[in-house]
């Protein structure tokens, strides 16, 4: 079993001036640390418009950060939105394949939909259609990805016509895909796609049991692959992290924060009425943990001893993947929890996984022979098909003259010898 790390980015109220950019500055070094001691990933959401909860709007901009202050931690989009009206399919691609560029080769490609109110509505996503974005943006995506060049799409949701995306990502045919799972049917959904399953609902192993035998039996029986790779993994939430030489000590550090992050998601995505710019829900937050309505939650929170028992437990169902959410507390004592875990926990686990690689691949090997035969076949660009360089207006089909405008006053110009005609363009703005 691996083991990573999940981040949110949360700035609660009160917001200081440099509030954000601490928080940035801070995750970086978690990161640093997590490369440092053997974390395998580190996943980054991305949320719009969720106000303290999350400032992750641009992860593939602060995993580009990573990918540079880091050697061997695998960088996971957890994950990507996929309707296109929030991120365009090719444009999702072109940064993927940068990120897997500039960390040689390190990046998870996670996929999703959104559920909030906030993100769905601020970008004017239909929720009742959501899924249908994400089934036609991922196989834009992945064709983005893989062909060159890409031959063109037309859809309900996304109109392209073929194009060379560029550039491509260093992982053939593509980075592994995942997608978000909150329920049975998104398990179902990621074993029938032949993708890894990304479950950020905290549960106890036990709990967790079943979802992982879901997740192999439909990638066994059903799979049809909607990529050009299958990706046969399952990876869930252990919770909040917090290490201490004792217990007391670690919820002691911890504090209230633990709850912050299920309170957040209550708040933007169940019952919560939020004002823009006004709702202080750090503030709400505190006042329920007073009256009991809040606070403590599900997570590896314990000395040493206590969350290597946690781990194992998950080890033991067969997941392939945990990992830990960082909870909006001192950084010391986040930097002081990644080194222990790293340190004192870690080592057997990656041992153990390093031993079990081999025997997995061969397992699925037919598993996935069989899902590959279902696919269907990858499709191709007309042979016959060009473009040219000057666009037309879409009601009236008149050219879009500026550029040969441009350069006919510029030859003018050079004519009349009132400019120096080897001079650059820039040069004459």
């Amino acid at each position: 079993m691996r083991v990573s790390m999940f981040l949110e980015l949360p700035v609660p109220r009160p917001w200081k001036e440099d509030s954000e950019q601490r928080v940035f500055d801070q995750n970086l070094a978690y990161c640093e640390m997590a490369d440092k001691v053997g974390f395998g990933t580190v996943w980054i959401t991305e949320h719009h418009f969720l106000e303290e909860y999350c400032a992750a709007s641009a992860p593939e901009v602060f995993l580009a950060a990573v990918s540079q202050r880091t050697e061997r931690l695998r960088l996971g989009h957890g994950i990507k939105h996929m309707p296109p009206a929030i991120n365009h399919p090719a444009r999702i691609a072109e940064q993927i394949a940068t990120l897997d560029l500039l960390s040689h080769g390190r990046v998870e490609f996670g996929t999703g939909e959104s559920s909030s109110v906030a993100e769905l509505d601020g970008f004017g996503v239909d929720p009742g259609k959501k899924r249908e974005m994400w089934t036609e943006a991922i196989q834009v995506a992945v064709e983005c990805l893989g062909d060159e060049p890409f031959p063109g799409f037309e859809g309900e949701f996304i109109s392209m016509p073929p194009r060379n995306v560029v550039p491509k990502p260093v992982q053939k045919p593509h980075p592994p895909l995942w997608v978000a799972c909150t329920q049975k049917s998104t398990i179902d959904l990621a074993a029938d796609s032949g993708i890894g399953a990304l479950s950020f609902s905290p549960a106890s192993p036990e709990d967790f049991q079943p979802f992982v035998d879901r997740y192999y039996s439909g990638l066994a029986e059903r799979c049809v692959p909607i990529g050009r790779a299958v990706n046969p993994n399952i990876l869930t939430m252990g919770g909040d992290l917090m290490l201490a030489d004792s217990e007391e000590e670690a919820w002691r550090r911890v504090g209230n924060s633990a709850g912050f992050f299920a309170y957040g998601i209550i708040h933007y995505y169940v019952n919560g009425v939020h004002k823009p710019g006004a709702t202080d829900l750090w503030s709400e937050y505190q006042r329920d943990v007073a009256l009991g309505k809040a606070g403590h939650t599900l997570g590896a929170i314990g000395s040493v001893d206590q969350i290597r028992d946690w781990m194992l437990r998950f080890e033991s169902t067969g997941v392939d993947e945990l990992m830990f959410l960082v909870p909006p507390v001192e950084a010391d004592h986040v930097l002081e929890s990644i080194e222990l875990l790293g340190t004192k926990v870690l080592p057997d686990f990656i041992e153990r996984d390093e031993i079990a690689k081999a025997a997995k691949a061969e397992r699925m090997a037919p598993i996935i022979e069989h899902a590959m035969a279902r696919r269907e076949p990858d499709r191709h660009i007309d042979p016959d098909y060009e473009f040219g360089a000057v666009p037309v207006k879409w009601d009236t089909l008149e050219p879009i003259t500026e550029i040969l405008e441009s350069m006919a006053e510029r030859a003018a110009e050079a004519e009349a010898g009132t400019v120096d005609p080897r001079r650059r363009p820039a040069e004459l703005d």
